[in-house]
């Protein structure tokens, strides 16, 4: 059996790309198709620190990580998780504290069969194939049920998911099922794409990802703090992805494509 054969299921169609890959390919992965590649270079043209943009916001997963697994979290459920590439949740956790428990979620079939590779040897972490938009089919899934302790806080993670949900299919109440099954002292950590900063470069991604079986949806600082209904902002608050903790403020302002995503975590009541 061939490498790629075990990372591309059957019936993947390799001609619609996908957010997932997009992404794998910004971040310098191989878990790509020509396809992705293709529109991935659009999405450069259209905004030109989308490497950068990426790699600030995996900074900030793992920034965030590190937060939650400081405050005691021992369980987390990262939802959109994506390809996995360097640095994971189930990696940086377990770092802290080796006894965590890490669900992936995500519904791109690639995204799934490279996270069921990579997790094959670890009890602790495992991945769903689910819709972040039906929060029942990841809640109640076996896998979930199996290492999740919902009497327990859990560290919830959409990290660059949301903006994928379009706005009339009502992100904030699909979050609020999702937190009204988190107990108090639960994380909602979150990172989103706004047009805030630069409208203009972001309607040209916006128009490069309708192309793609993942179109973007930005939503501004109102409607990305509305997101948190039910939890309490951690300082700083909602800021852009390199001035999240970061871990030399002094370049932090100065990042490339620093502002163009939001990100935040908060705090269950």
């Amino acid at each position: 059996m061939t490498e790629q054969a075990t990372w591309v299921p059957s019936g993947v169609d390799e001609e619609m790309p996908s957010a997932a890959r997009l992404y794998d390919y910004l971040l310098g992965g191989a878990h790509n198709f020509a396809a992705d590649r293709e529109l991935a270079e659009r999405f450069l043209a259209a905004l030109p620190s989308a490497r950068d943009v990426a790699r600030l916001n995996r900074a900030f997963l793992r920034r965030a990580v590190v937060f939650l697994a400081q405050q005691g979290v021992r369980q987390f459920l990262d939802v959109g998780s994506g390809i996995p590439t360097v640095g994971n949740v189930h990696e940086i956790a377990q770092e802290i504290a080796p006894d965590s428990r890490v669900v992936y979620v995500d519904y791109e079939s690639v995204a799934v069969a490279h996270s069921q590779l990579l997790l094959a040897d670890d009890p602790r972490s495992t991945i769903v194939q689910a819709d972040l938009r039906d929060p029942d089919a990841v809640l109640d899934d076996p896998e979930t049920r199996r290492l999740l302790d919902f009497d327990r806080p859990i560290g919830l993670i959409m990290a660059g998911a949301l903006h994928f949900v379009p706005l009339e299919a009502d992100a904030p109440g699909i979050l609020a099922r999702f937190r009204d099954r988190l107990v108090p002292g639960s994380y909602l950590a979150l990172s989103h794409f706004t047009a805030d900063i630069s409208p203009a470069e972001m309607a040209e991604v916006v128009s490069v990802m309708s192309r793609s079986a993942d179109p973007i949806h930005p939503r501004s600082r109102a409607e990305f703090l509305a997101l948190f209904d039910g939890f309490d902002l951690v300082e700083p608050g909602v800021v852009g992805t390199a001035l999240w903790r970061p871990e030399r403020p002094e370049r932090a302002g100065a990042e490339p494509g620093g502002s163009q995503i939001y990100a935040g975590v908060g705090r269950r009541r």
